[in-house]
């Protein structure tokens, strides 16, 4: 396991079609506001521009609102649909974001997600993941080298392209690739050594995958001379947290239906079709499945260890899939929670105050003897100093 386990979100965001969008983006950004006052240490931020639910078009442009509004956590393209996009134009905005953020911009990408997304812009399913790598391999060259590039296929024509702008971040700001399914992901992870963004490999039938993400990890990082670092591997899984089991429960009747059904039968994906009919069996299919924790700080610290020890070897971050399961008020309840009780047992600082506490414990006895002994030599010898005082004005 990395020595500092980092904690954030992976914020699709998933919002009940039907309500004021205006008021969804709102709320979004006043929980990466919360969450940065609470010491989390990242957000990623997604790419959609169909069906409904996950309605941020344009990472960059979130990402650029929600860092006026906050000071330290770092925000992400979690991630950009790259096959959409001239390469060059995505290099180019994540510098500015670098600069504008003073360090703080990362670069998630993907081959997109949303079948009706592709569909609309004349982009095959086959061809996003070919899409993907062409498109990544150029934004890496431009990102880290000032030789030009020039590059041509049916989408793209660079000529001798070369930013102007070089990044704020030495060397880089921090890379990844999504990783579902398929060993598209981990491959092209690899070629660059750049982080691994595992999605979906948290449930029971994700395990292997979870298996399979860093085995081809670190096939392909020997294959191209890169380093196959854990401390870059990000995990996504869902979590609902409350004071009790019970609470956390009750909680998440009030939006765990529609997100079950969102990807039940509106979100084409056929690596996700959780199954559930009733709010009971929906929570139930999570907890039992292995896909999250919808439970107390200790049910989301076992559910993080479990992960831990299937990943042979730990990784660098759990990012919670931002699900809105729970009214507002519960969502942050649940954020604080976890960064009050979980975040401290994988970032080094719960032992500490555990081990003071013992301590003390062991040491109570002796040393409040000692003390006591100490207070009465006190008093006795203040007793003797009063008593000589009146002895002498006595004399006197």
């Amino acid at each position: 396991m990395t020595s500092r386990l980092n904690f954030g979100i992976f914020l699709a965001p998933f919002h009940k079609a039907g309500e004021n969008p205006t008021l969804a983006f709102q709320r979004d950004l006043s929980l990466i506001q919360h969450l940065d006052t609470l010491g989390y240490d990242e957000v990623w931020i997604g790419e959609h521009h169909s069906a409904g639910s996950e309605i941020i078009a344009s990472p960059e442009i979130f990402i650029a609102a929600a860092a006026e509004r906050t000071r330290r956590i770092k925000l992400g393209t979690g991630v950009t649909s790259v096959g959409y996009h001239n390469p060059f134009w995505v290099a180019e905005r994540l510098v500015l974001l670098d600069h504008l953020t003073h360090g703080r911009v990362m670069f998630g990408a993907g081959p997109g997600s949303l079948p009706t997304d592709a569909a609309m812009i004349g982009i095959e399913q086959k061809d996003t993941r070919d899409l993907l790598e062409q498109g990544f391999d150029i934004i890496m060259q431009l990102l880290t080298s000032e030789e030009p590039v020039t590059f041509k296929n049916a989408r793209w024509d660079l000529r001798e392209a070369k930013l102007h702008l070089r990044p704020y971040s030495n060397p880089l700001f921090d890379c990844a690739v999504a990783a579902v399914a398929s060993p598209s992901g981990p491959r092209l992870a690899g070629k660059h050594g750049v982080g691994l963004l595992s999605l979906g490999a948290t449930q029971a039938a994700g395990f292997d995958a979870l298996a399979m993400h860093w085995d081809v990890m670190e096939q392909r990082c020997a294959q191209f001379g890169q380093v196959a670092d854990r401390s870059k591997w990000r995990l996504v899984g869902m979590v609902h947290c409350a004071e009790t089991r019970e609470q956390a429960r009750k909680e998440v009747a009030y939006g765990i239906e529609s997100w079950f059904k969102y990807f039940q039968s509106v979100a084409g994906l056929p690596h996700m079709n959780p199954e559930g009919n009733i709010v009971s069996e929906m929570i139930d299919y999570v907890v039992e499945g292995g896909l999250g924790a919808i439970g107390t700080p200790e049910d989301v610290i076992g559910q993080i260890d479990r992960l831990v020890e299937q990943s042979n070897g730990g990784f660098g971050s759990y990012l919670m899939l931002s699900h809105e399961w729970a009214n507002t008020e519960a969502t942050r309840r649940s954020y604080e929670l976890i960064a009050k009780y979980v975040m401290p047992e994988f970032q080094g600082q719960s032992h500490a105050t555990r081990d003071a506490v013992e301590r003390a414990k062991s040491l109570r006895g002796k040393l409040r003897t000692e003390q006591q002994a100490a207070l009465d030599a006190m008093t006795e010898k203040h007793a003797a100093e009063v008593a000589q005082l009146d002895q002498n004005k006595s004399a006197g």
